[in-house]
């Protein structure tokens, strides 16, 4: 692997911070009448997802509590636009699974080897 597999941790930890912060302060009526914090919110999502490919399997299952599939699979969803995009699960997803998702990184992230 060219790149360390941290960096790729650390990359996920900071699209999590974006997406919280573009997030943040709006009301899901506002987050679907903002363009651009809508279009970055669902950029850096996918860019969860793609940075989530890269940790190796033996570091994933040291954090059981991320859904290792689940942000792949959204990314998928984003980048293809499979069936369309549900903005109820991308509104849930901000608000319930992100901040989760962060501590979860950020708790792997103290606890890897390196």
């Amino acid at each position: 692997m060219s790149r360390d597999w941290r960096i790729y941790l650390d990359d996920m930890v900071e699209r999590c911070d974006r997406v919280l912060a573009y997030t943040g302060a709006l009301t899901r009526e506002q987050f679907d009448q903002r363009g651009i914090a809508y279009d970055a919110t669902l950029r850096n999502i996918e860019l969860l997802g793609e940075a989530a490919r890269h940790i190796p399997e033996e570091e994933r299952q040291k954090a059981t509590g991320v859904d290792w599939r689940g942000v792949i699979a959204v990314r998928n969803i984003l980048v293809h636009g499979y069936l369309g995009i549900d903005d109820d699960i991308i509104w849930d997803l901000i608000r319930n699974r992100v901040p989760e998702l962060k501590r979860l990184l950020e708790e792997l992230s103290r606890h890897s080897s390196g």
